[in-house]
C-alpha cells in the first residue's frame, strides 16, 4: 500500500527593500530549498516546473518597464537568488500590507489592489500588443504542504482563482479581478516514496483548504485596498 504524501511546513516569507530611481521599494521573498513544484501565471518564471524562489516586488503606480525578466534579474541577483530558477511577480499594491491566511496546512499570501477591476469576459478595449496595467494587481501565492500531480496543481490554481472571484463578488467589487492579476501555487516535489495528491478542485481536501484560505486573504486585502482609496479621496471618516 503506498504511503501518504509527507506534509512539509511551507517556507516563510521575508521582506526586504531596494532603492530604485531614488525611492525605496519593498519586495517579498520565499526561498524554496529544495525546489518545489510550481504552476504560475506570473510574467517571469511562470508556467510549470521546479522553482527555487518566489519574489513579489512592489513597483511605482506609473510602472512602464517592458523588460520584466531583466527587472526581476536585477532584483534577484543581489539577494543571491539563482538566475532563471524562480518566479517573479510585480504589483503596484503595497506588498508590506499583504494578507495571510491558512487552512489545514495551506498558506496563502494575497497582495490586493482593486483600483482597476475588470470582468474577465469584458469587450476588448486595448490593442493586442498593449501591455496590461500593473496598477492594482492582485497577486496570490499559495503554498500547499504536500505533493500534488501536475494536473492537480493546475486544478488548484483554477480553484483559488474562483475563490478570489467569490471574494470580489461578495465585497461588491465590479469585476472578477484586474487585468494583470497573477496566481502561483507551489507544493513539494513528488518523490519515489510518496504518491502525489491527484485532485485540486474545490471539494478535494487540498483544493477546499486552499480556496478557504484564498477567500479569507483576498477578502481582507479588498477591505484594506478600499480603506486606502477612501483615505486618498478624503471619504474615510474612520
Amino acid at each position: 500500500m503506498p504511503s501518504a504524501p509527507p506534509h512539509l511546513v511551507p517556507p516563510p516569507v521575508t521582506t526586504t527593500r531596494r532603492v530604485e530611481d531614488g525611492a525605496s521599494w519593498p519586495l517579498l521573498v520565499w526561498r524554496l530549498d529544495p525546489a518545489w513544484s510550481v504552476v504560475s501565471s506570473a510574467p517571469v518564471g511562470g508556467g510549470w516546473g521546479p522553482r527555487s524562489w518566489i519574489l513579489n516586488a512592489q513597483v511605482p503606480p506609473g510602472y512602464a518597464r517592458r523588460d520584466l525578466a531583466g527587472h526581476i534579474d536585477e532584483l534577484a541577483t543581489p539577494l543571491g537568488l539563482a538566475r532563471g530558477r524562480g518566479v517573479g511577480l510585480l504589483t503596484a499594491a503595497d506588498v508590506t500590507a499583504g494578507h495571510d491566511a491558512a487552512d489545514g496546512g495551506v498558506v496563502v499570501r494575497a497582495t490586493v489592489g482593486v483600483r482597476l477591476p475588470t470582468w474577465a469576459a469584458a469587450p476588448d478595449e486595448t490593442s493586442a500588443d498593449e501591455a496590461p496595467p500593473i496598477v492594482g494587481t492582485i497577486n496570490l501565492v499559495v503554498l500547499v504542504p504536500t505533493a500534488l500531480t501536475s494536473a492537480a496543481l493546475v486544478n488548484l490554481a483554477t480553484t483559488v482563482t474562483e475563490a478570489k472571484a467569490q471574494a470580489l463578488l461578495e465585497r461588491q467589487v465590479a469585476g472578477t479581478g484586474t487585468a494583470s492579476d497573477a496566481v502561483l501555487v507551489a507544493c513539494p516535489a513528488a518523490t519515489a516514496d510518496a504518491d502525489a495528491a491527484p485532485f485540486g478542485g474545490p471539494r478535494s481536501p487540498w483544493g477546499a483548504r486552499a480556496a478557504r484560505a484564498t477567500h479569507a486573504a483576498v477578502t481582507a486585502g479588498i477591505h484594506h485596498s478600499h480603506q486606502v482609496m477612501r483615505r486618498e479621496t478624503g471619504t474615510d471618516r474612520g
